[in-house]
């Protein structure tokens, strides 16, 4: 019988020892990032076991009557490591459901962990989540590339990239994230009036946390930075959270220098290169033109999908 208990600050260091062994998390379900904006969520994490073992983790939090697995993470859901069966997480689907429901709560909705940030395969939740009858409620649409087996470049990309290097364009890492966070800020302002989901602040405190996981690689024109690539890192995957230009950037086709040299140079030994999604309004909404980029350097489609289940 699963027994489910509430995470509590005492238990961060078994919590983040079971991330470091799990078969799908990524350090996004670190405590050091999951609570860097904690004032914002009400957590409601808990840590599942079988007797005295721990065998899985939810990261969570409650907003009015629903369950969020977690509103501030990209994706989420039961976190577990290689001795998960599909018993087990039918098991522990019954024990969570059966408890929310006992605390009142109406409904979940579960994000997904995407397949690609899988060590091994950890579906074992899609299944119990087809069990409970919950419900397909958002598809996102990621664009990835298999570096193991690529797909060649459109000649629009290859030709940008290049003539981005007769410029003279180069690529280093560097720790500049405050003011690529500014350019980013201005270009999302500039192209859709939103603002980026880091601020300055947060950014650098989370690769200050993360120096193995965050990293940033720009372009610069007589010192001042004109493109960024600011890359999530995990086990299987380089996933890029933001790309920025200033117009000098876009004008010498900086981003794709660097993309270019990311994709074919410095990630080779990773299994997969996430863009990200394109799509907005839950999936309704594909941004055609950015998903044509993202497919021209040999992205293909990977999606980010959100269950909702109704309890009781």
């Amino acid at each position: 019988m699963v027994r489910l208990e509430e995470y509590e600050d005492n238990d961060e260091s078994e919590w983040n020892e079971y991330v470091s062994r799990s078969k799908n998390a990524t350090f996004l379900f670190d405590r050091r990032y999951m609570d860097y904006h904690s004032d914002r969520f009400n957590d409601a994490s808990f840590l599942l076991y079988d007797e005295d073992d721990l065998v899985g983790m939810i990261p969570g939090n409650i907003s009015g009557s629903t369950y969020y697995t977690h509103q501030g993470l990209t994706y989420g859901g039961v976190l577990c490591d290689v001795e998960m069966t599909a018993e087990l997480m039918v098991d522990i689907f019954d024990c969570w459901t059966s408890r929310l429901t006992e605390q009142g709560l109406d409904n979940i909705v579960y994000r997904a962990i995407p397949h690609i940030y899988h060590t091994i395969p950890a579906e074992e939740d899609l299944y119990a989540l087809f069990r409970e009858d919950a419900q397909l409620v958002q598809r996102e649409v990621s664009s990835a590339i298999n570096l193991n087996e690529p797909v060649n470049y459109r000649d629009g990309r290859e030709w940008a990239a290049d003539k981005g290097r007769r410029e003279g364009v180069t690529v280093e890492q560097t720790d500049h994230f405050r003011r690529f966070m500014e350019v980013e800020a201005e270009l999302l302002k500039e192209r859709y009036e939103e603002e980026p989901t880091h601020t300055p602040d947060e950014m650098e405190l989370l690769a200050g946390r993360f120096p193995d996981n965050i990293k940033l690689f720009a372009s610069y024109s007589d010192g001042e930075l004109i493109s960024g690539v600011l890359v999530y890192e995990t086990e299987n995957v380089a996933h890029t959270q933001y790309i920025a230009d200033t117009d000098k950037g876009r004008d010498l086709h900086a981003s794709d220098v660097i993309l270019d040299y990311l994709i074919n140079e410095y990630y080779t030994k990773k299994r997969y290169f996430d863009f990200g999604i394109s799509t907005e309004d839950g999936g309704n909404y594909l941004n055609e033109g950015l998903a044509f980029f993202k497919e021209g350097f040999g992205a293909r489609s990977v999606v980010y999908d959100t269950y909702e289940l109704t309890l009781g």
